[in-house]
């Protein structure tokens, strides 16, 4: 079942928007991968491994519709496809890399508190 982008006057807040859009297990590694270069789908699901493809697919098109991700298709055989931010969706970098920032913040902090449990024992 495709989910459908609620109307901006239905979000309550900033916060339920944000949600909605990156709310999608992979939606932000999707976009984090796509930060340098255009991806095929095929790079896409060598990079997220865990992603099937049938989620990643969903995903990518979740992420079209809501104009943050461009597809190209290319008229070749094989037919070549290529996803990559779209202007729009540059302007979710600094999100992003506020989210990177804070994970390695608390991937730093579990580790020191397991690192001092260790000590006490």
């Amino acid at each position: 079942m495709e989910r459908k982008s609620a109307a901006p006057k239905e979000r309550k807040c900033p916060i339920e928007t944000v949600v909605l859009i990156l709310g999608g297990k992979w939606k932000p590694l999707i976009l984090w991968h796509l930060l340098d270069s255009s991806k095929r789908f095929s790079e896409l699901s060598k990079l997220i491994p865990e992603a099937t493809q049938k989620m990643l697919a969903q995903h990518l098109r979740e992420l079209e519709n809501d104009r943050l991700v461009t597809r190209t298709v290319y008229p070749t055989v094989p037919p070549k496809v290529e996803y990559e931010l779209s202007e729009y969706g540059r302007t979710i970098i600094p999100v992003l890399q506020t989210m990177c920032d804070w994970g390695e913040n608390h991937n730093r902090s579990l580790l020191e508190a397991a690192s001092a449990n260790k000590e006490i024992s």
